[in-house]
């Protein structure tokens, strides 16, 4: 069934390669080498990911390129004295993954922070469990005594048996004394306790800022210590010591291996600050990255002085780092019930009444402003935009923007798109807005969604990958870890079943093939990135970014595809990552 299912899929794909959208996605190239190779890869299922011709035998890599495809027989011609032969035995050769959104600067935060994320990633189910961790964490950590602060990553309320997040007081039973700022797995949220919102500087009398919300205590002005949205990220800011270049440089390179360990080749930084900007600048000068890193600075940031006119836009690399475009922000998170909706929440969250719908960041004044400032530049634009009423506010900014031609050049994308409308699909389309979706959604948040959220029929249809193919647009499929660890097999397991944790399909009609799905996560993920001419395909005359999986993903049964491995990760035809045990 999988097999006709991607023979199908191919078909269909490739007559619509002639579309836009597939420009440079499916290329026939067909020139082969002539000298000896350095490597041939053989021995396994080589999927290119090139609709045109989706498997070979064997690949010729030299100088970090692919110089030849074909059959084992063709490229032993290619085979010299000096050749490294290297047989897969049966593995899957793929090309590398192209990350299409998360934030490597927060992988880092996330590598030295206590991990509180719930099963299958953690061990936290409770309030309790999150505290004997952060105390764990306190006696063995030599981060805490570096920075003087305790910090823990990916708690997640819907998890937890008590279903809320963790108070002041509940963060206070594990210090009085040591400041303590633990982040919900969304990134929109934090807690903190008394002695962290003293740092902050949040009391009865702070006001809630624009764009965020300072939850108290019940009849209370006092803080109870859970912070969303703008309220949780000035506030962070705050409270974080400054550290140092190398400090940064090596949270950088813990988060890198932790992307090497998944297959990815080239990862995106989706809202940069000044500082990670920095500290990746100078990791690429060290030569200290290993793979490419493209930075999306916060637009808001950014501003209009010196930060502006210091960064270099630029479509290729200087030692694997480049600046791709811009980021911004127009909503907060659907799990955590601060996406934009139309259409109120099932269950609204503490504090608000029914009819909540969350909302937004900017007013449509500004972020028509920063819209416009990107497209007018010549910037790339990625957009959060989770709830319809975010995605509304985007649509509606880059029509104000000037020409359609004019938008379409710097391939705005929209991240997320969680409550993608259908309606709003094809104005997608017309606008050239590029959709990178988030079906990951429905393993780790499904049922929440479903239960508390959303409800049906809007549950059923989170990051409606069936609307978009229907539309004749393709799209990526992304993990934004922190939110989630950067699981290649997570995500591609996702956006083929779309089945939650307690094992409901969520959307069917959404369901796509593997083919598809691995071309979510590379060949298009290359093409958002305007990277499809050297990346994405094992096609001749692009990079030898190559992953070697434990599996073939066309051929496996659909349900085991989350438990494939990525046994080696090769970029530019140099391992950069070998799972232990590893043997071939």
């Amino acid at each position: 069934m999988q097999k006709r299912q991607f023979l199908a899929t191919a078909a269909s794909l490739t007559a619509l390669s002639s579309t836009p959208w597939l420009a440079g996605c499916a290329s026939r190239r067909t020139k082969t080498a002539v000298k000896p190779a350095e490597l041939i890869y053989y021995g396994g299922p080589i999927l290119t990911m090139n609709d045109a011709q989706p498997q070979v035998e064997a690949v010729a890599v030299s100088a970090g390129m692919i110089t030849a495809i074909g059959s084992a027989q063709e490229l032993e011609a290619l085979r010299g004295a000096a050749t490294r032969m290297v047989d897969l035995q049966g593995r899957t050769l793929i090309p590398g993954f192209v990350d299409p959104h998360s934030h490597i600067g927060g992988v880092g935060l996330q590598a030295i922070s206590a991990n509180l994320l719930p099963p299958p990633d953690g061990g936290n189910a409770s309030i309790a469990d999150l505290q004997q961790t952060l105390r764990e964490y306190i006696q063995t950590s030599p981060e805490v005594k570096q920075l003087g602060i305790v910090l823990g990553f990916g708690y997640d309320d819907s998890q937890l048996q008590e279903r809320r997040h963790p108070t002041r007081d509940d963060l206070d039973a594990v210090s009085r004394d040591l400041p303590i700022a633990v982040i919900h797995q969304s990134g929109h949220f934090g807690a903190l306790n008394s002695a962290a919102l003293a740092r902050a500087g949040i009391g009865p009398g702070t006001p809630n800022p624009e764009g965020g919300v300072i939850r108290r205590r019940a009849g209370s002005p006092v803080p109870n210590g859970v912070l969303e949205e703008n309220a949780f990220f000035h506030s962070l800011g705050r409270i974080m010591p400054k550290l140092t270049l190398e400090q940064s440089m090596d949270w950088l390179e813990k988060a890198q291996q932790l992307y090497l360990e998944f297959g990815y080749t080239t990862v995106q930084d989706g809202r940069s600050d000044a500082g990670a900007i920095a500290s990746a600048m100078a990791a690429a000068e060290s030569r200290r990255l290993v793979i490419d890193v493209v930075s999306y600075p916060d637009i808001l940031q950014l501003g209009d002085g010196a930060l502006a006119n210091k960064l270099k836009f630029s479509r290729s690399y200087t030692n694997r780092f480049r600046i791709g475009g811009v980021k911004l922000t127009l909503d907060g998170s659907p799990q955590g019930k601060t996406a934009w909706l139309t259409e109120p929440y099932l269950v609204p969250p503490d504090g608000q009444q029914p009819g909540y719908r969350g909302y937004g960041v900017l007013s449509d004044v500004r972020a028509n402003e920063q819209v416009a400032k990107a497209i007018h530049n010549g910037w790339q634009i990625l957009v959060h935009g989770n709830g319809d009423a975010a995605i509304d506010q985007f649509i509606a900014a880059v029509r104000a923007s000037g020409p359609v031609e004019q938008a379409r050049a710097v391939r705005p994308v929209l991240i997320h798109g969680q409550t993608l409308r259908r309606d709003q699909v094809s104005q997608l389309k017309e606008l050239g807005i590029f959709p990178s979706l988030f079906p990951m959604h429905t393993f780790y948040w499904g049922d929440w969604h479903h239960d508390s959220v959303l409800g049906d029929p809007r549950a059923q249809n989170i990051s409606p990958t069936g609307w978009v193919l229907g539309e004749g647009m393709v799209f990526t499929s992304h993990h934004d870890a922190p939110v989630a660890l950067p699981s290649s097999m997570r995500v591609l397991d996702a956006t083929v079943n779309r089945t939650t944790r307690s094992g409901r399909v969520l959307g069917p009609e959404h369901r796509v093939s593997p083919w598809v799905a691995l071309k979510a996560q590379t060949i298009w993920s290359a093409y958002q990135h305007f990277e499809e001419d050297r990346k994405g395909s094992i096609e001749v005359g692009k990079l030898a970014d190559l992953v070697v999986l434990s599996d073939n993903p066309l051929t496996v049964e659909s349900h085991q595809l989350a438990n494939l491995q990525v046994l080696e990760t090769i970029k530019e035809g140099r391992t950069v990552y070998k799972r232990d045990g590893a043997n071939f």
